[in-house]
């Protein structure tokens, strides 16, 4: 077992190393700077004082939190890649309940809102694709997709001079009151007290998927649906409740993102969390506690990129070039652990058999 976990801890970390190497490369040919130096600005950028930990924090509370909802339907052997979807609706739910319900008290307010956006993001991943691909056998890949870009294209009607666009020329929504306000922990900067809920969340999902029979049986659908359902595990509920669990997370992330950082919700408002959720999941292994660690380093590259930009000259393009390059190769660790299972059969077969020579 502690074998198994160094080697789940070990391809993530080759995947890191790899691509910092690679993007070391890149910049060094392509703006002429110093690698190192630049990864030292980008790393400064992300941890070294206070106020840019704290601005990593921020960006990492709704990489946690869906990234979590992602991990539960990989865990489940379901590949959910419209949380980003689902992240949208929880954010039109919290901005709407936000704005139009007045007079509530604020440890009133925000569970509503919190309970709702969860109750919406479970609808929108859990029953049409959740159901659809228990009852027809539609391929999740391309449901969550659609109804992704069904809740995305929706909240375009909503504010492009639809019922939930403020007055005056700009799509967006009414201001949420201030009981739908999440408090600020440090000054200056937009670090909520989401932050507590990202953590109950993990907290949750740890003992929810390893400390409890649901959680066992939704890892059993995962690791093999037919034996599973030998078992007398009933798969097809356990395939919509993991669908529904991840749509929860994500649309609880929507709303902790309208509520602690945007206030209202923007025309423009390209999140992307959902999609950069996937990597996440992939590189925590789908471990609760590991995916805080990779929303961490996912999150460190998206602030430090900002301030290696000021500091080296690299331009605003190619630090995103860079940073995506990071992505793309944790992204395919899965390729490293392909050509290290080859390496280890190909040396199996050249070795004696019996320890003849």
């Amino acid at each position: 077992m502690v074998k198994k976990a160094l080697q789940s801890i070990l391809m993530p970390l080759i995947a890191i190393f790899i691509s910092m190497i690679v993007g070391g490369i890149v910049i060094l040919i392509t703006a002429k700077q110093n690698p190192i130096y630049a990864y030292m600005a980008l790393f400064s950028g992300a941890y070294g004082n206070l106020m840019n930990f704290a601005t990593t924090l921020t960006n990492a509370i709704p990489l946690i939190i869906t990234g979590l909802g992602v991990a539960i339907a990989f865990s489940s052997g379901l590949f959910n890649i419209g949380a980003e979807g689902q992240f949208w609706i929880g954010a039109i739910v919290a901005t709407y309940l936000g704005y139009q319900i007045k007079g509530l008290p604020w440890y009133l307010h925000i569970p509503l809102i919190i309970i709702c956006s969860m109750i919406a993001g479970a609808l929108w991943g859990g029953l049409v694709p959740g159901l659809a691909k228990v009852y027809t056998g539609a391929h999740e890949v391309i449901t969550t997709m659609m109804m992704s870009y069904i809740a995305i294209y929706f909240s375009h009607y909503l504010l492009e001079g639809g019922p939930m666009m403020d007055k005056g020329t700009i799509p967006q929504s009414p201001m949420i009151q201030d009981s739908a306000k999440l408090s600020i922990l440090v000054p200056n900067t937009q670090l909520s007290s989401g932050l507590f809920i990202a953590i109950l969340a993990v907290v949750v999902v740890y003992i929810l998927m390893y400390k409890t029979t649901i959680g066992y049986e939704l890892r059993a659908v995962g690791f093999n649906m037919k034996a599973a359902r030998y078992a007398g595990i009933n798969v097809a509920r356990k395939l919509v409740l993991a669908m529904g669990l991840s749509g929860a997370f994500a649309g609880l992330a929507g709303a902790v993102q309208i509520m602690g950082v945007q206030y209202r919700l923007y025309d423009s408002f390209t999140s992307g969390y959902g999609y950069t959720a996937i990597v996440v999941a992939l590189l925590a292994n789908n471990n609760p506690i590991g995916v805080v660690v990779a929303a961490l380093f996912l999150a460190g590259l998206s602030t430090g990129a900002q301030e290696m930009q000021m500091q080296t000259n690299i331009s605003g393009q190619l630090a995103d070039v860079v940073v995506g390059l990071i992505i793309f190769f944790i992204a395919i660790e899965e390729l490293y652990r392909v050509i290290m299972e080859k390496i280890k059969t190909r040396k199996s077969k050249l070795e004696p058999v019996g320890g003849q020579e």
